[in-house]
């Protein structure tokens, strides 16, 4: 059986990233009555307060406190849970950006198994984890096994998991400061360069409706805007509507793009890979439509409906606005 599990914890500014409730219950699934470990690295400012609102979810917070790990350089963490974390410890990392750069590397340092983009986990039989992974941009679900008895590093894709709010572990904080080792890197961190906000912050809005590929034409987005007017919201974009220049980049939902919280998001013609799937946060009620019936989003929606945006989405817009 494999060791303690261990979830590394993103944060920003003194809040930490949904990916930290996410990753409970993902564990859960594994361990249903594990004890939990939080890892937060940073150097001084707000890490206090993002340990503190982690004890109350994780059983056990480590803190790591280093000037080093001001900035979350995938390089400098990897060394850090190399040199403090058991050797057959189960890790769980959100399937971002930042987790993909980490969690390969850290899986060959550690001699564990890895599982990137897990989208669901159907349990432990023994020491052998079933979990299931997508391939070909969603197209098909890989049921993967692995031996984790030397334990795992699992990047967990985000919004796929509901995020626990229980909020009643009643963890303690440990202060592991003084042990983090060497910490030395090649890679150095420069600066954060803010992306631009254009003339609509998608980032604050309640109501986005996303248009995706399925569109198939610029002037096919008066359809979203009429819909979106309708209902009192405002159009965001996937990444091919950028890349094709029809809408700015300041409307992109994904991991390249902006990270929106909205509370609905109707996503139109839009597969669901991964990179968009990771710029949406806070378990927003999700409405798909797309005439794909095996399209990735219909696995995270709330509402799914198979049919062709270009007809469907004007006899919605119609039934809004006459009431």
């Amino acid at each position: 059986m494999a060791g303690q599990v261990f979830a590394y914890i993103i944060h920003r500014e003194g809040i930490a990233d949904d990916s930290a409730l996410e990753l409970i219950t993902a564990a859960r699934k594994i361990f249903p009555a594990a004890p939990l470990t939080a890892v937060v690295t940073g150097s001084g400012g707000n890490l206090d307060a993002v340990c503190n609102e982690m004890a109350a979810s994780y059983n056990e917070v480590w803190k790591f406190d280093h000037e080093a790990l001001a900035y979350p350089n995938a390089e400098v963490i990897r060394k850090l849970l190399v040199n403090t974390l058991p050797g057959d410890a189960v890790v769980l990392l959100p399937h971002n950006t930042f987790g993909m750069d980490l969690a390969p590397g850290l899986s060959i340092k550690m001699d564990s198994a890895f599982v990137a983009d897990v989208v669901d986990i159907e349990g432990l039989e023994g020491d052998t984890l079933n979990v299931i992974r997508q391939e070909y941009s969603g197209q098909v679900s890989t049921h993967v096994t692995c031996d984790i008895s030397a334990g795992v590093v699992l990047n967990i894709r985000a919004g796929v998991f509901q995020a626990d709010e229980s909020k009643a572990a009643g963890g303690q904080v440990v202060d592991k400061s003084g042990e983090t080792g060497d910490l030395s890197a090649v890679r150095k961190f420069l600066e954060i360069v803010e992306a631009e906000v254009g003339d609509v912050d998608i980032t604050k809005e309640d109501i986005l409706v996303s248009i995706g590929r399925g569109i198939e034409d610029e002037d096919n987005i008066e359809i979203a805007d009429e819909l979106a007017e309708a209902i009192g919201g405002v159009v965001s974009c996937s990444r091919p509507i950028v890349d094709a220049k029809w809408l700015e980049k300041s409307r992109q939902v994904g991991t390249s793009g902006k990270t929106v919280k909205p509370k609905v998001y109707l996503a139109l013609g839009i597969s669901g890979s991964f990179q968009h799937l990771g710029g949406l946060k806070g378990n927003p009620f999700i409405v798909a439509v797309n005439k794909n019936p095996k399209a990735p989003i219909f696995q995270v929606a709330d509402v799914g409906v198979v049919e062709d945006l270009l007809e469907f989405v004007p006899v919605l817009t119609e039934k809004i606005q006459t009431g």
